[in-house]
């Protein structure tokens, strides 16, 4: 006979004892399982974001569309604070998404964010708000394991899977999303390299490197050609250039590793690399 163990809920306080001081860092460093479980690609932007009076426990970026995520999380059941301090923060990032995470999602805040979901016209750059709850299991006296639970979508989310699926794309942008759909599902399931899951209509993709503000993208070139490359964008011009400067010079390395050349664009009139 199988000797099963027992499978527990553990307090998630005794894991983080404090939400700003554990559990946020921890979440910052996580983001991508986040992210995975909500079949985005997210990458850090910012801890302790100010918005006015008030500060965003992190704001990050979704890179299949390149905008602002917001995300506001808690060791405790949903509360009303923290759902008005969620509406102030999609405003003042202007964010493509919100994301509030909670030990567990109450009824009528769950109402309350379908309801806001169900104003969310797909015509708009808005997904919508996520609720997800966080569980952390364990087997007997085995090592933690913590799961984050999407307990609210966006409308479209539910019905076509993803973001763009309820908008009016032009007939290019059908294709770039379908040619971008194949790339995905391949790259999640024959490769584990990505938790994305929805093509968007447009022409290029980006990934997580697992390096903020270096992703991995595909993107459709001028002159018909299509570009896989790493694209070095710090925020800062200077830490840019040396950036690259420092990978240029171990380039034969990289080729070798790579198994054919590669072509490098310092581009100094532009920021990035």
């Amino acid at each position: 006979m199988p000797d099963f163990g027992e499978l527990k809920t553990v307090d998630l306080r005794k894991i983080w004892p404090h939400e700003a001081a554990n559990f946020t860092p921890w979440l910052a460093e996580n983001i991508g399982a986040l992210g995975k479980a909500l079949g985005m690609e997210l990458e850090l932007t910012d801890s302790e974001a100010d918005v006015g009076e008030f500060s965003l426990d992190l704001l990050a970026k979704d890179l299949g569309s390149g905008r602002n995520v917001v995300i506001e999380n808690q060791l405790t059941a949903t509360d009303h604070d923290h759902l008005g301090k969620l509406l102030t923060y999609a405003a003042g990032f202007n964010a493509t998404a919100v994301i509030w995470l909670a030990e567990s999602i109450r009824d009528e805040h769950r109402q309350a964010l379908e309801w806001l979901n169900q104003r969310t016209t797909a015509d708009t750059n808005f997904f919508g708000f996520f609720g997800v709850a966080v569980e952390v299991l364990q087997i007997d006296n085995s090592k933690p394991a913590f799961i984050f639970k999407p307990v609210v979508f966006p409308n479209e989310w539910q019905k076509r899977g993803g973001p763009s699926g309820g908008k009016s794309t032009s007939p290019r942008g059908e294709v770039y999303r379908q040619f971008f759909q194949t790339l995905i599902d391949e790259l999640r399931e024959k490769h584990k390299f990505t938790g994305a899951r929805i093509g968007q209509p447009q022409s290029w993709y980006a990934f997580s490197s697992g390096v903020s503000g270096v992703p991995y993208s595909a993107s459709f070139a001028q002159g018909g050609r299509i570009r896989v490359e790493t694209y070095i964008g710090l925020g800062d011009a200077a830490q840019n250039k040396a950036l690259f400067d420092r990978l240029f010079q171990n380039r034969s390395e990289i080729h070798a590793a790579f198994g054919e050349p590669l072509d490098w664009e310092r581009l100094d009139e532009r920021q990035g690399s």
